[in-house]
């Protein structure tokens, strides 16, 4: 129901325009009868519910999707405020624009970036995703580019980590990766990628990625270095840094369950920082800086002893392992 209307307070100029515009003007001083009825104010107030309604569609609308404003509002009204077409229209419009750039961009080098880590259970991935600038590393559509490549390669390889014997690595090319999607009914990683190339204006490049898995025996160590801290909350379960490793262990019965954690970090960062190629054994001789056989290695937070001298007391054996190191320029090797 309309609010009954009240006359302004005598003088007012709201007064004065009421006067005139809804009694119509006064001749010899004579006050005439109105000439509008109360519908007048009913629409009036109509139109300011009309207009909070589409200013919160268009709020809305802004917040779900991060486009502009003038896009939103360009959207809603090509659709007569229907939310979902115009979302979908929005979408569409952004990826045609966004394969444009990227067609425009293509060749230019992309050495900064980012190293992903996502860890589920007894499976983890690992990707790396390039930009031109650290400036765009550090910005959050770009981060979360990095988490849907690392979800779309988790939600490929989902059911290959049951009913393990032995532990198991893939690895994933560009162009393998970009027709993964991101979920079940997730957009392809390369629409994704066209997207962020023309919301952030630089060349981009979803490299490369490693998925590992374990039978329930063996255990995944973790490690990123230079990593970004978490203040984004739409980044979940991922860790972000310019360095990463996954070092695959098979723990023993005498082993310290509590332990291999804490056990499983301090080997990614031997990994990380030795930069290893290959696992070695333990009866390799102990070797120096410039040993390349992991066991073999200085142990990174103890010189004085090899790698392999400090995990043969925890009653663990180091099996595998996997480095990331963005922008380095390396094959990547073929799927075991």
């Amino acid at each position: 129901m309309c609010a009954p209307w009240r006359p302004a307070p005598a003088g007012s100029g709201m007064q004065r325009a009421a006067l005139t515009g809804v009694y119509g003007p006064l001749r010899g001083g004579a006050r005439r009868r109105p000439v509008v009825s109360w519908p007048l104010v009913c629409l009036f107030h109509t139109g300011l519910r009309a207009f909070a309604a589409d200013k919160e569609l268009l709020v809305k609308l802004r917040k779900k999707t991060g486009y502009s404003f003038v896009n939103c509002k360009t959207a809603l009204e090509k659709f007569s405020g229907d939310s979902k077409q115009a979302e979908a229209w929005l979408h569409e419009q952004a990826q045609k624009e966004g394969w444009s750039k990227a067609s425009k961009l293509q060749g230019r080098k992309t050495k900064e970036g980012l190293i992903g880590l996502l860890q589920e259970g007894n499976a983890a991935v690992m990707v790396e995703v390039n930009c031109e600038t650290d400036f765009v590393a550090r910005n959050v559509k770009f981060q979360q580019l990095v988490q849907q490549a690392a979800s779309g390669t988790m939600f490929h390889h989902h059911g290959a980590k049951d009913q393990l014997t032995t532990y198991t690595k893939h690895f994933m090319k560009a162009a393998e990766l970009s027709q993964l999607r991101t979920g079940p009914a997730g957009c392809l990683l390369s629409d994704q990628l066209a997207l962020a190339i023309g919301k952030l204006g630089e060349n981009m490049a979803i490299k490369r990625a490693a998925w590992v898995a374990v039978p329930a025996t063996y255990y995944i160590g973790s490690y990123v270095h230079g990593a970004l801290p978490a203040d984004n909350p739409s980044l979940t379960n991922i860790v972000l840094g310019k360095y990463g490793a996954l070092v695959i262990c098979q723990a023993s019965e005498q082993s310290q369950k509590s332990n291999l954690a804490d056990l499983g970090r301090r080997l990614g960062q031997h990994v990380v920082g030795m930069a290893p190629l290959s696992v070695g054994s333990l009866e390799d001789e102990p070797g120096g800086d410039m040993e390349t056989k992991m066991l073999a290695q200085p142990f990174l937070l103890d010189p004085s002893i090899t790698l392999g001298q400090y995990v043969q007391p925890q009653g663990v054996s180091v099996l595998d392992f996997v480095r990331f190191e963005c922008g380095e320029d390396t094959e990547i090797p073929e799927a075991e």
